[in-house]
């Protein structure tokens, strides 16, 4: 009975009409790496963050009709000095009630610890994915929605052991995330029966990646695990790999995948693999629709993008109150059951149920479920190169 109730409440009010045009404006930060090692991934998220925001505002229906304006900041990726300051600028100068990101692991912690901790302000990223940041110190301020590495090392492990593949050398950007992706995948890989015949770092910003390949090749393996950025040291070391021919198949994680991947490389690495958050839930089909031609939708960490913007309005307005100090405690109650179940087209009729008082459980582009502390539970979508083009082999 109770569900045939909240499904009637959501036809209800799904047409219910806007109010009237909103007093107050409401500005949220979108800060992400524009410049840097993902350059080619970020204008996706941005656009689907956005996306959610432009649906609220027209709604009119959040806080009593406030618009949602949208300032942009550049996080680079992997200047944590930068991203800081310009995480401050967001908060200070612009005045944001929450920020939308930041992307890469590193950055993002910087972020929380010297400017949201500081200012109280609620951070959600689509894409931080270092196992690290769920033990950071975070005041119930810091949320995402894109799964731990911890789990990605898992499933990393479940895709190449499926493959036939019981050996591999392994390269990670040094950073954050590039250290906490390795260890978790060497970690669940070794455990599983698998071989790492060794483990390297490499820098970002290099012309010649021989000397990394000639290491990676000493050490052999079936395939070699890129754990990098595609556009940065990780299309570097799959180059030097190529043109020496140390190794012609890969498998890339998250941070390598991309338009770009198949770009800059086609069927040069034919059969090779991957992985990254996704999923083929109704949600994500909702939300493909939604966007049409106007930004890929499929980019990674594009649906989570909107998911992380959507679930923070939807929080104010369980909230009652645009302010980080009074939202940061309902966000978890807006994405988990129980309650009417939103997807993407569907802010406006979870606005007017939390106006009503009416439980929702926000399920969004990426069937979102969050565990503590603020971690998503995840799906992801495996890959492989198929006539050069990045194609999908199935959803984990």
């Amino acid at each position: 009975m109770k569900k045939l109730l909240m499904a009637t409440a959501l036809t209800a009010v799904a047409s219910t009409p806007a109010l009237a045009d909103g007093h107050s404006e409401i500005k949220l930060g979108v800060i992400l790496g524009f410049t840097g090692p993902i350059e080619s991934l970020t204008p996706s998220m941005a656009d689907g963050a956005e996306l959610a925001m432009k649906e609220v505002t027209d709604s009119g229906l959040l806080l009593g009709g406030a618009s949602v304006m949208p300032v942009r900041a550049d996080s680079t990726c992997v200047d944590a000095a930068a991203a800081t300051a310009a995480a401050e600028r967001l908060i200070t100068a612009d005045g944001v009630k929450g920020i939308m990101g930041a992307d890469c692991s590193g950055v993002t912690g910087a972020i929380l610890a010297n400017a949201a901790l500081a200012n109280g302000i609620v951070m959600i990223s689509p894409s931080a994915t270092s196992p690290g940041l769920s033990d950071a110190e975070d005041n119930g301020l810091f949320f995402r929605t894109a799964p731990s590495d911890a789990r990605q090392g898992v499933v990393m492990t479940e895709v190449l052991l499926e493959e036939g593949i019981n050996e591999v050398a392994l390269t990670y950007t040094n950073n954050d995330y590039g250290k906490g992706l390795a260890d978790a995948f060497q970690t669940a890989y070794e455990a599983a029966g698998g071989t790492v015949t060794i483990s390297a770092a490499h820098e970002d910003g290099k012309a010649d990646y021989s000397a990394e390949v000639g290491a990676l090749a000493s050490a052999g393996g079936e395939r070699l695990v890129v754990a990098g950025y595609v556009d940065q040291g990780g299309s570097g070391v799959v180059r030097a790999a190529l043109d020496s021919g140390a190794f012609d198949t890969f498998h890339f994680p998250d941070g390598m995948i991309s338009a770009k991947l198949a770009e800059n490389f086609g069927d040069e690495i034919e059969g090779s693999t991957g992985q990254h958050p996704g999923t083929d839930s109704p949600g994500v089909a909702m939300f493909g629709e939604m966007v049409g031609d106007a930004f890929d939708s499929t980019s990674p960490f594009t649906p989570e993008s909107y998911d992380a913007a959507a679930l923070m309005m939807l929080a104010m307005q369980a909230a009652g109150s645009a302010e980080p100090a009074d939202y940061k405690a309902t966000v978890m109650d807006v994405a988990n059951a129980p309650g009417v179940k939103i997807f993407p087209g569907q802010l406006a009729a979870g606005l007017a149920l939390l106006e009503k008082g009416i439980d929702i459980d926000y399920v969004g582009a990426t069937s979102v479920e969050l565990i503590g502390p603020g971690e998503s539970a995840g799906n992801y979508r495996q890959i492989v190169i198929e006539g050069g083009e990045i194609t999908t082999a199935k959803y984990r």
